[in-house]
Parts: C-alpha cells; structure tokens; sequence
C-alpha cells in the first residue's frame, strides 16, 4: 500500500522556502523555522505571500513533490509541478468516457450514491454522539434529513442518466445542509448556519467548510494526478477552464468523511472559536493566521486516523483514502475491475 507521506503547510507572513542538501528549509523573519527532508514530503501548501528559491522548485519537480500557492482563505492562486506523468493511454480512456453519457454514467452513479449515503452517516453519528445536546425540533430536522438523504441514495443508485444523477446530487446537497445547522451545538450564534455561502463565505462555519474542502481538494487533485489521471476532465462536473473537474468529483464522496465531519467536532469541541475569524469590510469571513494553523494541525491529525477500507478491506489512515479512490478509478477505467467502488463510509 501506498505510504502517507506530509504535506507541509507554510502560514507564516512572508516565508522564504529554499533547499539546504536534500531538505525544505522555511525561513520566516530571518530566523530558520522548519526543516524537513525531501524525501518525507509529497506537496507543500503555501499561504500569504510565501516565496520559494528556484533550487527549491526544481527540486520539487524532479521530485514530484507539487508546491500550491493559496489566498490566506484557502482559495487556489497557482501550482508547480514536474512534467505529466502515467500512461496516455489512460488519459485518452479517460477523454472518451467523459464524451460518453451511457458509459460514465455508472461511475457517476457511485460518486452521487456514496456522497448522499455518507452525508446521512454524518447526522446519524451526529444522533448518535451528541443527541442528549440536541433539541427535539433539532433532532426531528435530522431524522427527517436522514430519511431523505436514504431516499436520495436508493433513487441515485437506480438512475442511469447523468443529468439525472446531477438533480439527486443537488437534492442530496440541499436536504443535508438544510440539517447542518442542528448539528451544531456549540458557539452560540457566532457558529449558526443558514445555508452554504462560498465565494466568499459569509459566516463562520462556510468559513471553516471552504478552508477544508481547499486541502480535500488539493490532495484530490495530487492524488489523481498520481495514477495518471488528468483532474481537469470530469464526469459528474462539467469541464470548465481552470476547474479540476474531476478532482470535485473525487471530493463529493470524501468531504463528508474528511472535511464536514472534522468542521463538526471542531466547532463542537470548542477548538476553534469566534476570535479565530476575521469579517472584512465587504462581509466575507477568513480565518485568522492562528486559526488557520488550528485547523491545518487538526487536518493533519484527522488524516491520520485509520479506518477500514470497505472494498479493499485493508486498515488504511484517511488521508490515503483519496489516493485509494483514484487508483480504483483508474483501475476500472484500465479494464482491471467491472466498476468503479465509490468509499462508502461505514
């Protein structure tokens, strides 16, 4: 099995990154702060106005080590990395399914089928855990949530067409986050939800959820990258220049696992609070840079815990679940296996 390696994530204001021998070195006011081997990282992350030496970037390329520039936010600006690497052939397979409505259709299928089902595992653990803290008109918007959520998942595994499949996606979306906010029951009105916002987000907990779903997506993006795979070509996103289509495809069975599950327990557990956003004056909400290092080592955390992979069967940490998931992709799409397994989380 593939071994997790670190992504290093750079917040400080106006670091430098550079190479010492065969080692990331960060440099922030002059002052070295972290040094880590090379062969230990597979991306680094970089936030504020990092800056990095051209050894450095070389180095990373011929590495395959990939460097991301984002907005304080989370939001993509820029990536580096070394020349394409995997097979044509699967790329070129790749091409024709996305151009084929009937034969990507089933792979669709799974993505929208395992998103809806893991959307109603959250709330169901949400009861689960935490149903003594939670109001009785809360705990009846859940259920009522989770039933349609099972409803959702059993029309999307029947259905066979992608716009279709695309409508039980959107429902899927609108029943769950329609519930989000009762699964919330700590931080008061500074952490109330009324719906997602993005682009930018307009309240604390988009905040948080927009920050978590940039890290999902960027190791989305590695991860497919890694088999082979172009993550601009999507099958359930349509294409669209400068979008890694399909690595939102990959995300949509992931972000209530990794992403959404993780915002949860911090905003409940009191680990992030009101104080660790910023307002600006035209009403979007970032985390502050020591609210944003908060997040990123409960991130890191988080995907170290192990589960149980539910095709594979083996104990895998989470955060090689998407790196699992792209190469079954690519398996299916090789011909190696009849479908494509969507994570299904138990």
């Amino acid at each position: 099995m593939r071994k997790l390696l670190n992504t290093i994530y750079v917040t400080s204001e106006d670091a430098w990154l550079r190479k010492d021998g065969e080692n990331l070195v960060v440099e922030a006011e002059g002052a070295e702060r972290g040094r880590v081997p090379l062969h230990v990282i597979e991306g680094v992350v970089c936030f504020n106005r990092t800056g990095a030496s051209p050894a450095l970037l070389a180095a990373c390329a011929e590495k395959a080590i990939t460097v991301s520039f984002l907005t304080p936010n989370g939001r993509f600006l820029a990536r580096m990395e070394g020349p394409r690497s995997g097979n044509v052939l699967l790329r070129r397979r790749q091409y024709r399914l996305a151009d084929d409505g009937d034969q990507c259709a089933p792979v669709v299928r799974g993505i929208v089928t395992a998103k809806a089902a893991n959307q109603r595992t959250v709330i169901r653990r949400a009861l689960r855990d935490h149903g003594e803290k939670i109001q009785p008109a809360a705990a009846a918007s859940l259920e009522q949530a989770s039933l349609r959520l099972q409803h959702i998942a059993r029309r999307a595994a029947a259905a066979d067409q992608i716009d279709v499949l695309r409508g039980h996606e959107g429902e899927a979306g609108n029943a769950y986050f329609g519930a989000f906010n009762a699964m919330l029951h700590a931080g008061g009105d500074a952490f109330s939800f009324n719906g997602r916002s993005r682009r930018p987000p307009l309240d604390r907990v988009n905040a948080l959820l927009s920050f978590l779903y940039a890290m999902l997506g960027h190791d989305c993006r590695s991860a497919l990258e890694g088999v082979g795979l172009d993550p601009q070509v999507g099958l359930l996103h349509a294409d669209r220049p400068g979008r890694a289509s399909l690595a939102l495809d990959l995300m949509e069975e992931l972000r209530p696992v990794l992403a959404d599950r993780l915002a949860l327990t911090l905003i409940n557990r009191g680990q992030v609070k009101a104080r660790d956003f910023v307002v600006d004056a035209g009403g979007a909400v970032s985390l502050t840079d020591d609210g944003r290092k908060q997040v990123l080592v409960a991130w890191q955390e988080r995907k170290k815990r192990e589960l149980r992979h539910p095709f594979l069967g083996e104990v895998a940490p989470m955060g090689l679940v998407p790196h699992l998931q792209a190469r079954l992709l690519s398996r299916h799409l090789r011909g190696d296996l009849d479908g494509y397994p969507p994570f299904i989380w138990r």
